[in-house]
């Protein structure tokens, strides 16, 4: 039997602009990663989304990004380390003042987009979000790609950390996500998809976008939510899950 905790991101939407469809995912998640409003989402949406969470029994995470609403957050725009510091414990105090008026702790924090994908494989700036992270609560998981230099700055700093693979998205030899610009980057198709994250959870193993078979530990699962389909994935995804005795729980 195998334990795998399925997360979004969400809290995406901003002001009169809606993206994702998070009521609907709730249903299907066991962690939510909530925007904290620099690369998405606002203080409304920040405060439905935890509501949200809390109805719904899913663990609450931050979801820090760079401050590049008009880029999503995908675009890297170059800080310092002591900066991306700073940035990531600005954005936990948010998450964390509205998950104290609800009454719930904040359960782990994932960077997003561009600081995710350079703190995969910087390490100054991987150490800058590992120590923002401990110094504010060093009981809060850390949310990383599986086998990254994040991962390994998030142990060195005596954080707990939680391995994430992603099923619709293709990787390179090196571990790292294909990047968004590449027109193989999303896996489009539904089935391959669920197989994907089904290999990658009872083999612990990635297959590279070159067809190169990788060794990677599988703690997390994160499904898009902002994309057209995210619910009818989410739901096909949950009955393969337990076809294949896979038990879904939050970590």
């Amino acid at each position: 039997m195998w334990h795998i905790d399925l997360n979004a991101d969400v809290g995406e939407s901003f002001g009169h602009y809606t993206i994702g469809a998070d009521v609907d995912i709730f249903s299907f998640i066991t962690s939510a990663n909530i925007a904290c409003g620099f690369h998405a989402g606002d203080p409304h949406v920040l405060n439905q989304a935890v509501k949200l969470a809390v109805q719904n029994g899913v663990s609450i995470g931050a979801h820090p990004g760079l401050p590049d609403i008009q880029g999503f957050g995908r675009r890297w725009i170059p800080y310092t380390a002591s900066e991306i510091y700073e940035l990531v414990v600005y954005q936990i105090g948010a998450m964390q003042a509205f998950t104290k008026i609800h009454g719930v702790p904040l359960h782990h924090v994932k960077p997003h987009g561009a600081l995710y994908n350079q703190a995969a494989i910087s390490a100054d700036m991987a150490m800058a979000v590992a120590q923002a992270i401990r110094d504010v609560d060093p009981q809060l998981l850390l949310y990383g790609l599986a086998g990254s230099e994040l991962i390994v700055a998030g142990e060195k700093v005596g954080l707990a950390v939680a391995q994430e693979v992603f099923a619709d998205r293709n990787y390179e030899e090196d571990g790292t996500l294909t990047p968004r610009t590449h027109p193989d980057a999303l896996i489009e198709e539904d089935k391959q998809v669920i197989e994907r994250l089904i290999f990658m959870i009872t083999k612990g193993k990635i297959k590279a976008r070159t067809g190169q078979e990788l060794t990677v530990n599988v703690d997390t699962v994160c499904v898009h939510g902002d994309g057209a389909r995210a619910v009818s994935l989410l739901s096909s995804l949950q009955k393969q899950l337990i076809h294949n005795e896979i038990t879904v729980a939050a970590i």
